[in-house]
């Protein structure tokens, strides 16, 4: 049996492979960032060559730092960036334009005609999901309406649509030469075109966006072995794992059971619950989405509520103001103060997400004096992220009608122990945070072992999961009110700026 398992995980602002032991245990690791592209205001694209490249690379990377052979590597997971819309020719495997990121704004009016038949919530029953300029279903739409012969192409069969889960398959089982064109349950589930019930693709749905079928990828299970990779960077590995990268942080934390949650802190926030084999329409700003399919088994459900900018409104911090240089610097400045100073920062720059679901809203700064210094609005940056996932968690309790006993966390933003305790004090409940932060590409990794029988089963994933700290709340109840209070107020202010 092959000694490991590696995972790529393909996200918003970097590429990685990570290759782990039986224990779950990273014991290499490559990575690369990528271009963000800003055409206009709202509009995020990202080279989707460029990602093939880095691809490519930190695989190599990541093989070459603990001197892996192909033939040590059980199998290959792979987790992405949800959303994100790319269109390729089959023939020669060039894109037809940039990937439209998940963050990208201009389809907005696109959302408000389509809602103008039916409402925000037309398409919510078959697909779980509310008309957001997020999901792929309109960025599909802008770019074969848009650029030049893409729609000739795809009711050809030419031009193919994935998501970057998708199009990097595509290429690492032979591209041009006979690429699996392959998705998972997950993926599928974000794109707006996948009915939840059939887990496949809704006709009526295609129709109401006027999008060929024949370009779209084939739906398969979370965990199967799909194929092998015939790229030199994993000769003859099989491909066995695809989720989305919230799903697969969801496997990472080992949440199989109901009402198990977690929240990821990255560029965005995003919280997930299991709800199990139960499809639960939320009534609360929340998504509907698929948390994963093992196989041949029953597929299970999650609740989601995504928030836009988390750990990207630091990097703006650092980036646009310069008021730090790094983004671990975040902590040190947000510690200069005792509290917020009485300011807020709603970081709605790409409108609010769940539970608000506000195109029209954009950031503010709120409640500031001439007593605020750069000190308080670093902490109310980091602040955000946790009344952000308050938010959120309010709405699934409601959707679930389960109380949150504590909150399972990963992501990069976890090592910042100050977010960590603000968060346990706002929730009222314990903030865990595992040994193995990881959890993403852990997840995929999951997947792909399982399909294997690298991992037996369940437990062997439970076994390896453990406690790095658990943060309790300390904050009194009335102090935590007031605080919530000013942020829900600051968050109304940024209503209905976009006309």
């Amino acid at each position: 049996m092959p000694t490991y398992i590696a995972a790529i995980d393909q996200g918003t602002t970097s590429t990685r492979c990570i290759v782990f032991d039986r224990q779950g245990t990273i014991v290499s690791i490559g990575q690369k960032e990528h271009s963000q592209i800003y055409p206009q205001p709202g509009w995020v694209e990202h080279d989707p060559e460029e990602i093939w490249r880095n691809t490519q690379e930190v695989i190599a990377r990541a093989r070459i730092n603990a001197q892996i052979q192909a033939s040590d590597i059980a199998a290959v997971g792979i987790t992405n960036q949800r959303e994100t819309t790319v269109v390729w020719n089959r023939k020669t495997g060039k894109p037809y334009y940039n990937a439209l990121v998940w963050q990208d704004t201009r389809t907005g009016d696109l959302v408000a005609s389509y809602a103008e038949e039916g409402g925000q919530d037309r398409f919510r029953a078959a697909t779980g999901l509310p008309l957001a300029t997020y999901f792929s279903s309109l960025k599909i739409k802008w770019i074969l309406d848009h650029v030049p012969e893409v729609r000739d192409d795809a009711e050809r069969g030419l031009a193919l649509f994935g998501n970057m889960d998708t199009f990097l398959i595509w290429h690492l089982t032979g591209g041009t030469y006979n690429g699996l064109h392959i998705t998972d349950v997950t993926n599928a589930s974000r794109t707006q075109l996948m009915n939840l019930e059939t887990l496949e693709w809704d006709d009526a749905l295609l129709e109401a966006f006027d999008i060929p079928r024949a370009m779209l990828p084939q739906i398969r299970s979370s965990s199967e072995v799909y194929g092998t990779v015939s790229s030199e960077v994993l000769p003859g590995v099989p491909i066995a794992g695809i989720l989305g990268d919230q799903q697969a942080a969801l496997v990472g934390q080992t949440c199989f059971e109901p009402g198990q949650a977690k929240n990821t802190y990255g560029t965005g926030c995003f919280l997930l619950m299991n709800t199990g084999t139960e499809l639960r329409h939320s009534t609360y700003g929340l998504l509907t989405t698929v948390a994963y399919r093992f196989g041949n088994q029953p597929v299970h459900y999650a609740l989601e509520g995504s928030v836009a900018i988390a750990g990207a409104l630091v990097q703006w911090l650092r980036d646009n103001l310069g008021l730090i240089s790094t983004s671990a610097e975040v902590d040190t400045l947000a510690r200069t103060v005792a509290d917020n100073g009485g300011a807020y920062f709603v970081p709605a720059f790409s409108g609010l997400y769940a539970p608000y679901w506000k195109a029209d809203a954009r950031g503010v700064i709120a409640g500031l004096t001439r007593f605020v210094t750069k000190g308080h609005l670093a902490r109310a940056v980091l602040e955000a992220t946790a009344y952000q996932t308050l938010d959120v968690v309010q709405a699934m309790e409601k959707d679930a009608n389960i109380q949150l006993s504590s909150l399972r966390v990963d992501g990069g933003m976890t090592i910042n122990e100050l977010l960590m305790q603000f968060q346990a004090d706002m929730l009222g409940v314990s903030v865990i945070r595992p040994k193995m932060t990881e959890t993403t590409a852990l997840g995929a990794a999951y997947a792909a072992g399982l399909a294997v029988g690298y991992w037996s089963n369940f437990d062997d994933l439970r076994q390896n999961w453990g406690v790095d700290r658990t943060f309790e709340p300390e904050m009194a109840e009335t102090d935590q009110q007031r605080l919530y209070r000013g942020w829900q107020k600051a968050v109304e202010r940024s209503f209905g700026w976009e006309s």
